[in-house]
């Protein structure tokens, strides 16, 4: 089943009904310090109500409304990860009030698809805090999703593979960066697991295996562009990256990551399983699966370091648990998500 249509109708329609996705970005290339002399106080204001207007819609259930608020959200993020080309709008305080906006917008989202009550069901003795978490994600509909056990691995064709790798590069094809950020602040065990971590995504010193490289050749063998990449990106494809950004870039906001990202690396392995099947029955050049291979076994590791050495001795405080169980359903909640959109017609064949 080909959900991609009616997607594409929502991403025209957004840039339709929602003129400020566009005029904010367009403002994304001007040096920050012009751009906030340049603007009026009547434009802040109207900027604002227009971005809020966004949100509320987003909010309401417009599917034009999400996908214009995540495009933008991206975009300024964009401001922050990539090295740009010429003068941008980072440190703009227009650019940070519409950011705060889209940000605070987006979390009370992902908070209000938290089921009322779990967060306060949390064991408070560390081990069975960690338990309670796997528990917690193996009861989750997300966990061993059709999308990979049954479409990807025995009936996704090279323009299914073709659109999956696209949506997931938000957050493989950064993840990185994504501990980079992440790790500013930490200390001790959860400094080093973090390190050695980001070690490994650096190819352990080899520039051929650093894994953003061997990601990107999943592109070449699809010939994806840049320009391909944002144009066919859905809203909860943006979101999943987005949710990253967020969760990583904000020191108060550590613990979330921790579960976000703990919880991504546990996933992948039975996921990338179904993927290289799909890639070896398709046939596909063996240099583009290299990254999901090598993140089988790596990705395995990595979840157990992590579990044991940051969530396990952060366990001991109420507000790291709260926090990363928090991050946790953000993820299992938002990949939810992202995957029903996916193949809604297989999503429906498990209870939710």
């Amino acid at each position: 089943m080909n959900t991609q249509p009616h997607l594409l109708d929502h991403q025209k329609s957004a840039v339709d009904a929602y003129p400020v996705v566009e005029e904010v970005s367009s403002l994304l290339k001007r040096p920050a310090e012009d751009l906030d002399a340049s603007v009026t106080i009547a434009e802040r204001a109207a900027l604002r109500a227009a971005v809020s207007d966004l949100n509320a819609r987003s909010a309401a259930g417009d599917p034009a409304a999400f996908y214009g608020q995540q495009l933008l959200l991206s975009r300024i993020y964009g401001l922050s990860t990539q090295l740009p080309e010429g003068p941008t709008a980072e440190g703009s305080t227009l650019v940070h009030e519409v950011l705060r906006l889209l940000e605070l917008a987006t979390a009370a989202a992902e908070d209000a698809a938290v089921e009322p009550g779990v967060l306060d069901a949390a064991p408070t003795e560390p081990t069975a805090y960690l338990s309670w978490l796997k528990k917690l994600a193996r009861e989750h509909r997300v966990y061993k999703h059709p999308y990979y056990r049954e479409f990807i691995r025995n009936q996704a064709t090279v323009e299914d593979l073709q659109h999956y790798v696209i949506q997931e590069s938000v957050v493989d094809g950064r993840f990185d960066d994504l501990l980079a950020m992440m790790q500013v602040g930490t200390s001790d065990g959860a400094k080093m697991e973090i390190a050695e971590n980001f070690w490994d995504e650096m190819g352990n010193g080899d520039p051929s295996q650093v894994h953003t490289h061997l990601f990107n050749q999943i592109f070449q063998v699809f010939d994806i562009s840049a320009q391909d990449l944002e144009r066919s990106l859905t809203a909860n494809a943006l979101l999943s990256g987005n949710l990253a950004v967020l969760l990583c870039r904000y020191r108060y906001l550590y613990p979330e990551a921790v579960g976000f990202l703990g919880m991504t690396e546990w996933l992948a392995p039975e996921r990338f399983v179904h993927v290289v099947h799909a890639w070896e029955r398709l046939g596909l050049p063996d240099v583009g699966i290299v990254y999901h291979k090598l993140h089988i076994t790596i990705d395995s590791r990595h979840a157990a370091g992590w579990f044991h050495n940051v969530v396990v001795p952060a366990a001991t405080s109420e507000r790291m648990r709260r926090a990363i169980a928090r991050g946790t359903l953000w993820r299992l909640n938002s990949s939810a998500r992202y995957l029903d959109e996916r193949m809604p017609d297989l999503a429906t064949l498990r209870p939710v």
